[in-house]
């Protein structure tokens, strides 16, 4: 079994597998007569394939515990998959490079501080949702349109944190 410890979440570590949301270190601008900042082009949403368009949807998912064992990993090969906490909720992120196979040497797992979402690129392989502590609520946009665009590879990891 592949053993992981969670590092804490920063977009230059994981820059390899998509993007870090988080407003706190972005590029923003003034809108609305000045009473918004609005946080510009913070991820690369992507729908390759047929008929493909965005999706946008509310997840909701029950905490797991520690250590998190996993079976597998999956991705999605048609498009981007992004999770935005909606109410500051921790999450366990397990990575690996696009690809067709996983070397367990390629995996990484990181923590989020609750206000960080992550957009993983097309193809990235990933773990299933896995919050921390409670009941997350997370705003999902991810492509919809023809085909499969979900594939799994068995893996065994454990993950714990710091």
């Amino acid at each position: 079994m592949l053993e992981l410890v969670a590092q804490p979440l920063t977009a230059e570590a994981f820059t390899a597998f998509g993007d870090v949301i988080d407003s706190r270190t972005s590029e923003h601008f003034s809108i609305n007569a000045g009473r918004t900042q609005r946080h510009h082009d913070l991820a690369r949403v992507e729908t390759l394939g047929d008929n493909a368009h965005t999706l946008i949807s509310i997840f909701v998912s029950q905490p797991i515990s520690l250590p998190l064992e996993l079976t597998f990993l999956e991705r999605h090969p048609q498009g981007s998959q992004a999770f935005m906490p909606l109410h500051e909720e921790r999450f366990v992120i397990v990575v690996a490079p696009a690809g067709d196979s996983i070397d367990p040497a390629d995996v990484r797992a990181f923590v989020t501080d609750g206000r960080q979402g992550v957009n993983y690129r097309a193809g990235t392989w990933h773990a299933i949702q896995s919050v921390l502590e409670r009941e997350g609520e997370f705003l999902v946009v991810d492509r919809g349109g023809d085909g499969n665009n979900c594939d799994e590879h068995p893996l065994q990891v454990r993950v714990s944190l710091d």
